[in-house]
Parts: C-alpha cells; structure tokens; sequence
C-alpha cells in the first residue's frame, strides 16, 4: 500500500502542474486572444515564441474532431495511474511517484480543455472541445523540416513528454532488489 506522503506528493505534482497549465493558458488567451495568423510575441526573435493556437485533435492535431474519444481515454489513463500507484504499490518508488505525477498533471490540463470547460466562445464548433497551446518553438536546422515550426504546445504537454521520458528513463535505468 502506498504511503501517505507519497500520495500526497502525487496529488500535488499532478494538481499543481494540472493549474500551472491551466492558470498560463487562461493568461496566454486573455493576454494574446484567440487564435490568429501571424500574430507571434517573440521570447527570442525567430524561435521561441508565444502564438495562441487550438488543437481540435491529440498528437499533431491527428483524430481532430474525436475529443470525446480522447477524454475517455485520458480518464481510463488517469484510472490506471491511480490502481497502478496506490494497488500495484509504484508509489513505493519516489522516481515512479513524480513520474506518474507529472503524466496526471499533462493529462488532467488537457483533459479540462477536451471536455471544452474554458471559454471558447467565438471559435467554430470543431474547435471548442480543442486543447489550448501557446509555445512556439522553431528551430530549422533540427531537420525535422515537416514539422518547422513544431507545432504549438503548452505546459501539459510538456509535463507528458517529461514524464514519459522519466518513465522510460526509470524502466532502463532500474534494478529490483532481490528478496
């Protein structure tokens, strides 16, 4: 059985990261307004911007139209974080608990603007269940010239892409204790 303290440090990674995306999106939106062409506020002229964008899908804007679909999926996901944290006992490991935190935070951020909670007045239908994203970040000599500039992102996303890469860093880098 998990501890309590670690609970508690899953809870506060996952609500705290969750409002950090939610509290920046609502300013980036207020501040910058919806979506339009060519509308960036440059951080660092010419590669890491803030451009107001809505994805109508998931990964790339792949599935647009399917919301539904991928707020189901996100609540089963959240489901088997908490059997696979508090049943399954990861929470026993400190590196799992902030990994799977950071995966519930990314999750429960864009799950809120899947399931269309924030203000999308004046946007089309397809768009008003879209996750918001602000961060543009455009680096052409990557060479991933199909994605330049990558596609806009938020602090959710972030924290999934972080948390995978913690997990799959943990799942290569760790050893059972015998006994």
């Amino acid at each position: 059985m998990a501890s309590p303290g670690r609970l508690r440090l899953f809870a506060f990674i996952a609500l705290g990261g969750a409002a950090l995306d939610l509290i920046t999106k609502e300013a980036v939106f207020r501040w910058r307004g919806l979506p339009r062409p060519d509308h960036v506020w440059w951080l660092v002229e010419g590669r890491l911007g803030i451009e107001t964008s809505v994805n109508p899908g998931a990964l790339f804007g792949m599935g647009a139209g399917l919301w539904w679909l991928f707020a189901l999926l996100s609540v089963v996901a959240l489901i088997g974080i908490l059997y696979w944290l508090v049943v399954a006992g990861a929470a026993r490991d400190r590196w799992l608990t902030v990994t799977s935190g950071l995966i519930a935070a990314g999750i429960l951020g864009n799950l809120y603007d899947r399931l269309g909670l924030w203000d999308s007045r004046g946007l089309p239908p397809e768009l008003q269940h879209g996750v918001r994203d602000w961060i543009l970040f455009v680096w052409p000599e990557v060479g991933l010239r199909i994605f330049n500039p990558w596609p806009n992102f938020n602090l959710a996303d972030s924290m999934l892409v972080c948390g995978s890469i913690l997990l799959v860093l943990h799942a290569l880098m760790h050893r059972e204790e015998p006994g």
